[in-house]
């Protein structure tokens, strides 16, 4: 029970990743907060509706955390959308809308979160990039843009954030091609050429970034901040 009496906050919980951390987190004792855009339900998480976009609805979220539970130790910032095009086709929506979800959305909890750990002298912090994020792809120079940005991020808050000597750790996870249900939806032919770019010639499962966010949430990497785990298989672009 590795974040036993631990209350976490896991963005974009409805399914995929965010559901597998969720579930990871839970089973080890966690209380978890799940928030998605879209309503849900789940008999062991507390699932609430938010739009991280919006500064307001994110302040209101916060107050109503820190009075239900009176602590948030972990936060997850793992929602994200894709609007993929090449650039020269990517219109102004496409390239706003990822922007907003994807790094305004990290920036507007954890500008909340962040300061709530300092004042707790505790906390953990998880950013989810991408291998995209690390090494760029064609088509998704706006995805890219923002899961790069995603780790200028958390190198930035991990020293912000225990500046003074406090035990708030940052670090971000990369994962490459990840068999969530969305993922399930693409030609095996094309889910064959994802496997064999990897060293392991596979792709990953949702429970396997799962791991390496309890990893980094829990007590077990108390020495880890400011890093990039690139949990995909030894995957290159």
């Amino acid at each position: 029970m590795r974040l036993q009496n631990k209350v976490a906050v896991i963005t974009g919980a409805a399914q995929g990743l965010g559901l597998a951390m969720a579930e990871t987190f839970i089973k080890e004792g966690a209380k978890v907060i799940g928030v998605d855009m879209q309503e849900t339900t789940h008999d062991a998480i507390d699932c609430r509706v938010l739009n991280v976009t919006s500064t307001d609805d994110v302040q209101a979220f916060f107050d109503a955390i820190i009075k239900d539970y009176g602590q948030i130790d972990i936060l997850v910032n793992n929602a994200g959308i894709t609007r993929d095009a090449m650039t020269k086709k990517m219109t102004d929506d496409q390239w706003n809308l990822v922007i907003d979800v994807n790094l305004k959305g990290v920036f507007n909890l954890t500008r909340l979160i962040g300061p709530h750990m300092n004042q707790n002298k505790s906390g953990s912090i998880i950013n989810i990039s991408s291998v995209v994020g690390v090494y760029g792809n064609i088509g998704q120079a706006n995805y890219a843009a923002t899961k790069a940005g995603v780790i200028g991020l958390t190198k930035t808050w991990a020293k912000e954030f225990a500046r003074k000597g406090e035990a708030v750790r940052v670090n971000a996870i990369a994962p490459g091609y990840i068999l969530t249900d969305i993922l399930k939806t693409v030609p095996q032919d094309l889910l064959d050429k994802f496997a064999g770019m990897t060293m392991l010639k596979r792709l990953g499962e949702p429970d396997e970034i799962a791991q390496v966010a309890l990893f980094l949430a829990s007590d077990d990497s108390s020495y880890i901040t400011g890093q990039v785990i690139e949990a995909n298989g030894g995957m290159r672009l």
